[in-house]
């Protein structure tokens, strides 16, 4: 096949590699569900393969939205991950009938995957959706550094690794040594457009007078900090007492303590704190950011954080933290403002900053899009795997 021939006019099987998918809800899932569907739209086969995380998922294979999904029994659970003892026989045998492996990591099963693709004569490239960071203890430490051992096998074999950004690739500790296999892939990210009836009684349901309402969209997770953000209502309640913060997305996580350790914080704001819960239907998603007068993510850490973008297609402008990755969509539109990481008192004078001058934050939605272009995306993705696709096809046509 001729290098420079348009890729859709091969049709590949792609095999798709991750511990959670649909309808689990994270950035991560967000992501591949998105690059495999509108792959399937454009007449590529793609399969999922993944964890049945839950009993409400089927066991085995099924199809949604024109992507077949394997999900295998994992019955042992080890911190965020899951263990399914049938993985390595099924993903061999997935890997000798595709045409390249796209695997999204950290994941535990990579350096079993390089290994067997090695031995199927099939290419992989590894999308990273950020370092491993786990909450302290002896126990999290030895799974980070075994994770990162196997990711460091993995990395040296792979044809290819996909970051969210140059600019957190530089900063990386798991793209950093690998830095001229990285190709920066802005993220894939689409959201409704607001409705504004169901804006307008949003934030009639919400407000209380005329304060401001700060959105927060993510787990209620440590590295996350939503901590530092209700602290900032002691800066921001100094000009708006009558604030409040709408918190979307998941709050008391098994696997995480951060929630009960801050209930003395959320029960001293509580008439502040508005809970929805996760939003899994992508039209309120929309109308909530919309419905909101900034968005707010005082991270530690964040790769990217795509909700940052969604935010700004709805026309919200962003207070973000100055954290690698985290701080690119910021910095490319102008539509926010940084604060410091881990300084409460930063982040709120930041929220301040922008409430108070909300008209020089927003930018048009054409022009959001046009950065952070979801064709784009799944142009280069759709190169890449062609690129590196096995040359000789299961029909014997080369």
């Amino acid at each position: 096949m001729n290098m420079n021939q348009n890729p859709r006019e091969r049709k590949l099987k792609i095999l798709m590699l991750l511990l959670y998918y649909h309808p689990h809800s994270t950035g991560l899932t967000h992501y591949v569900k998105a690059v495999s569907e509108e792959l399937v739209r454009r007449g590529h086969e793609v399969t999922v393969l993944a964890s049945r995380h839950t009993k409400l998922t089927p066991l085995g294979e099924s199809t949604f939205n024109g992507v077949k999904v394997v999900r295998l029994w994992a019955p042992i659970r080890i911190s965020r991950g899951l263990v399914m003892p049938s993985y390595p026989w099924r993903i061999f045998q997935l890997l000798r009938t595709h045409d390249v492996v796209n695997i999204h990591i950290p994941l535990l099963e990579t350096a079993l995957v390089a290994k067997l693709a090695s031995l199927a004569g099939v290419n992989v490239i590894a999308t990273h959706h950020g370092d491993l960071i786990l909450p302290a203890g002896l126990f999290n430490r030895m799974i980070s550094r075994i994770l990162f051992a196997f990711y460091q096998y993995l990395a040296r074999r792979a044809a290819c690794i996909i970051g969210y950004s140059g600019d957190y690739a530089d900063n990386s500790y798991y793209l950093r040594p690998f830095r001229e296999k990285v190709l920066p892939i802005y993220p894939p990210i689409s959201i409704a457009q607001p409705q504004p009836e169901r804006v307008c009684q949003l934030r009639h349901e919400w407000s209380s007078g005329d304060g401001p309402l700060i959105g927060f969209s993510g787990r209620f997770v440590q590295e996350k900090r939503p901590d530092l953000l209700i602290r900032a209502l002691e800066v921001i309640n100094r000009r708006h007492p009558t604030a409040r913060i709408v918190f979307a997305g998941e709050y008391d996580i098994r696997y995480e303590g951060t929630w009960r350790r801050h209930r003395h914080l959320v029960q001293q704001y509580r008439d502040q704190l508005i809970f929805l819960g996760l939003i899994r239907d992508k039209q309120e998603l929309a109308n909530f950011y919309a419905a909101c007068d900034v968005l707010a993510l005082p991270s530690d850490s964040e790769c990217f954080a795509l909700v940052q973008v969604e935010s700004m297609l709805c026309g919200t402008p962003v207070v973000m933290t100055d954290v690698p990755g985290g701080r690119v969509p910021v910095t490319l539109t102008g539509m926010g403002k940084l604060a410091q990481a881990g300084n409460w008192k930063s982040i709120g004078e930041t929220t301040l900053h922008v409430l108070e001058n909300l008209a020089s934050f927003r930018k048009p939605r054409a022009e959001i899009a046009k950065i952070f272009s979801f064709d784009n995306t799944i142009d280069n993705y759709e190169a890449l795997f062609c690129k590196y696709a096995r040359r000789h096809g299961r029909d014997g046509i080369d």
